[in-house]
């Protein structure tokens, strides 16, 4: 054992002086050798710069369930909250009297291998997990859960998912699709096409976040990955907007007959993909329509990441084998530089004749 490491029953105590020269006692609150050490000499450090440090609080042992609870009430300001609270109800099925000290690696790669057995698609686990891990990321910050424990649940690796699915709907197909729309779905769909838009940010779309005037829509920070978008508005886009039942006591600009916003349109929507024989489309593939007609008009990709709102280009990438006259525009580029090099070349080699 280490000096200044003992242990009392399975979690191990620090014994260190303090800027008073007293010494002083204090819990790792860790089962694990290796944390304690490094938290010994994270105290000694602050000791050596003249500062006290502040004593390791007692975290109280909570369930998976009591922190979903906490959960679910900070979630509900997210536009995910929908999707999200259907994940956490998921795993307070699985986890839900588990003290959330006791997670570990092992039991989460155990949860992994046993969803994948149920049939549930890399993607799906993944977002499980994600939300595992956020949960983790702000048990901590709420102090229901020391920082051990969520090192443990932050070493789990996502599944490899597939990503190269790529549906997309021709312009014959998106207008069909258009036609076979119920009343208060056409809109919805135009929309998507027509701006690149998620389903949640179009149902929760409020006329606030419109600006016709200028031509854009404005997308605030509780967009899915936190971030600002401006989206302009075209000329069909525009039409769409004005042809909109506006209510002034309903502040969106899609809802039912209640004045809500819509929860889901999923079974009118797959209506009108049967109507028009339009196979393996889901309401997310009007995004990548979107995105690959405008690849295949020549848009830069850095122009369609900014408009998708993506983080990186790595997502926008996918889009990118779509155009491959990007390639020959290069190397025509290419080959028209080279040649009035060599042009110019021989025009100086005949002046030195």
């Amino acid at each position: 054992m280490a000096k200044g490491i003992y242990k009392r029953g399975t979690i191990y105590w620090l014994r260190y002086a303090g800027l008073d020269g007293k010494t002083v006692y204090e819990s790792s609150g860790s089962a694990k050798f290796k944390e304690a050490e490094t938290l010994l000499l994270e105290r000694k450090k602050l000791i050596r710069e003249g500062k006290q440090p502040e004593p390791v609080k007692k975290i109280n042992n909570h369930t998976f369930k009591q922190l979903a609870d906490q959960y679910l009430t900070w979630a509900e300001r997210q536009r995910s909250f929908r999707s999200k609270k259907g994940f956490i109800l998921q795993l307070v099925e699985t986890f839900g009297n588990v003290p959330i000290r006791r997670f570990n690696t092992m039991m989460l790669e155990q949860f992994q291998t046993e969803r994948m057995a149920k049939g549930n698609k890399p993607a799906t686990v993944n977002r499980l997990l994600a939300t595992v891990k956020h949960m983790f990321t702000k048990a901590v910050q709420w102090e229901m859960v020391e920082d051990y424990a969520f090192k443990k649940v932050r070493q789990v690796k996502l599944l490899q998912e597939n990503n190269r699915r790529l549906r997309y709907l021709s312009q014959e197909e998106c207008q069909e699709l258009l036609n076979s729309c119920d009343s208060h779905l056409y809109p919805i769909v135009a929309t998507a096409l027509n701006s690149g838009m998620r389903k949640g940010e179009i149902l929760s779309l409020k006329w606030e976040n419109v600006d016709l005037k200028h031509g854009f829509i404005l997308l605030s920070t509780d967009t899915k990955n936190g971030e600002r978008r401006e989206i302009p508005i075209n000329a069909t886009l525009k039409a769409v907007f004005q042809a909109v039942n506006r209510r002034l006591d309903v502040p969106y600009v899609f809802f039912d007959n209640a004045g809500k916003s819509y929860k889901d349109v999923r079974k009118s929507f797959n209506t009108a993909c049967r109507k028009v024989g339009i196979k393996d489309f889901h309401f997310h593939d009007l995004r990548h329509t979107f995105a690959s007609h405008l690849v295949m008009a020549g848009v830069d990709i850095t122009t369609v990441k900014e408009l998708l709102g993506h983080k990186t280009l790595t997502m926008t990438l996918r889009y990118a084998h779509l155009a491959p006259s990007h390639k020959v525009r290069a190397v025509d580029m290419l080959d028209n530089a080279i040649n009035q090099i060599s042009t110019i070349q021989k025009l100086y080699n005949q002046e030195d004749k």
